[in-house]
């Protein structure tokens, strides 16, 4: 819809579930580029900067597992259909899928996290990765305070049981979701109508528990698998990027932190809120571009 005519849209079956993609672009560059977006959104959020992507690199922009228009399987009790180890091996056979080896990431939000644990388990084929305005769920759950309790409510709200968060989003959806989009973005943010509907076409019931079930996975399985993990740093190339405006930029020294899970750490903020891509998509592309150069 807002993708450029020559990309293809297809959904391609890995790791049990079927996973919607649109891609293309420059097949020159040997390298391709993997997209992946955060919550509530889909693949569509890169619609704003995917033609100039595109034009260097061969591009693959998908909808996570329980999002957009992929498979939304069903909750399990230890909520591993939905953990970050889950998700990244998706992504890794859709690169398989392709025929890609070795790739560039840039994630944002949920998507970023789902980057950060291909960075983990994927160390030989993840090039260099970008993660957009979070720093890493471990850390962020380890020193929860009031003022992070407050500021991402929705990440205890999004984990409770009895279908209780699905039940309450579910009497209003266009209004959660257009209220994140609001909340999280800074002031003078402007949407496009196009992308609100269909973010808000897929956010069905069955995504709405989908996502639900992504934060269980986070505060539980995810946890578990980077205490596991907590000695090893990422060694590839990373990016981070965030927004001045936003909640990561108060509450953090967001390179510092990040420094304490890799190695070779790198970014700045950017003057936006949460969403950077569509708040700030020149800078953005500035800075992707400089970055997998």
């Amino acid at each position: 819809m807002l993708f450029p005519k020559d990309f293809i849209s297809e959904k391609i079956e890995v790791n049990g579930v079927l996973i919607n993609c649109e891609y293309g672009g420059n097949k020159s560059n040997k390298i391709p580029l993997l997209l992946i977006h955060g919550y509530p959104q889909t693949h569509l959020m890169w619609y704003i900067i995917i033609e100039k992507l595109s034009k260097k690199y061969f591009v693959i922009c998908p909808d996570l597992r329980g999002y957009g228009d992929s498979s939304k399987p069903k909750g399990d009790e230890l909520h591993i259909n939905y953990s970050k180890k889950t998700m990244a091996k998706d992504m890794m056979d859709l690169m398989n899928h392709f025929g890609f080896e070795k790739f560039f990431i840039a994630g944002h939000d949920r998507g970023a996290r789902v980057a950060h644990r291909m960075c983990l388990d994927y160390p030989n084929n993840v090039l260099k990765a970008c993660v957009m305005d979070i720093t890493p769920t471990y850390h962020m759950f380890k020193n929860t305070d009031q003022a992070f309790a407050t500021g991402y409510y929705h990440w205890f709200f999004l984990i409770q049981g009895d279908n209780l968060p699905e039940t309450l989003i579910g009497s209003n959806a266009r209004y959660y979701l257009e209220e994140k989009l609001k909340r999280w973005s800074a002031k003078d943010a402007v949407f496009d109508k196009r992308a609100v509907d269909e973010y808000v076409r897929c956010f069905d019931k069955e995504s709405i528990h989908a996502t639900c079930e992504d934060y269980r996975a986070g505060a539980g399985i995810d946890m578990s698998d980077d205490e596991k993990d907590r000695n090893k740093k990422i060694n590839m190339p990373l990016l981070v990027l965030w927004g001045s405006k936003g909640f990561v930029n108060r509450t953090y020294d967001v390179l510092s932190v990040w420094k304490e899970y890799a190695s070779d750490v790198r970014g700045k903020a950017l003057n936006c809120g949460h969403f950077l891509v569509e708040e700030k998509p020149n800078d953005v592309v500035i800075e992707l571009m400089e970055f997998f150069s």
